[in-house]
């Protein structure tokens, strides 16, 4: 016999449960940075996959279908605190074109993974790039509306 699960208003967020949402992500000044409900459909993830930090994951557990929230956040829970060592120097000299104040640089670090930086000050000798986050350091406003929470094990259908 075949159950299918149909969650409703009363299943709670909480690991591993897949979730359908809208969201938004803004500074703390009302600037806007992102924001889901400019495509039709909400978003799906499950909870833990690694698709929503820890610090906006967190704001969503106990949240049911049909709630609603709006949780600041501070840098800590969000993109994390601004760190001066994430701050490197290189010779001006190495770069195939002078680089430009603002511009986000690609980079390859050792494991020939790909690393970004934004390219903070510039002369003949030296480049400052900051390796941060580009919102790190910066508190952040999160509101989210749930659509719909289907619980840990439960997606789709069920054989008993």
């Amino acid at each position: 016999m075949a159950n299918i699960i149909s969650p409703n208003e009363e299943t709670r967020i909480k690991a591993g449960a897949h979730v359908e949402l809208h969201f938004s992500v803004a500074l703390e000044n009302g600037v806007e940075i992102d924001n889901t409900r400019q495509h039709d459909e909400p978003v799906e993830l499950t909870i833990g996959d690694g698709n929503l930090l820890p610090g906006f994951e967190k704001a969503l557990y106990g949240l049911r279908a049909g709630d609603r929230r709006t949780v600041h956040l501070p840098p800590e829970d969000a993109f994390g605190p601004w760190n001066p060592e994430n701050v490197q120097t290189f010779d001006t000299v190495k770069f195939e074109e002078r680089p430009t104040i603002g511009h986000l640089i690609e980079f390859e670090d050792k494991a020939k993974s790909s690393l970004f930086g934004v390219v903070k000050a510039v002369d003949d000798d030296i480049t400052e790039i900051d390796f941060n986050h580009p919102l790190a350091g910066k508190n952040i406003s999160f509101e989210v509306e749930i659509f719909k929470v289907t619980p840990v094990g439960q997606q789709g259908i069920n054989i008993m």
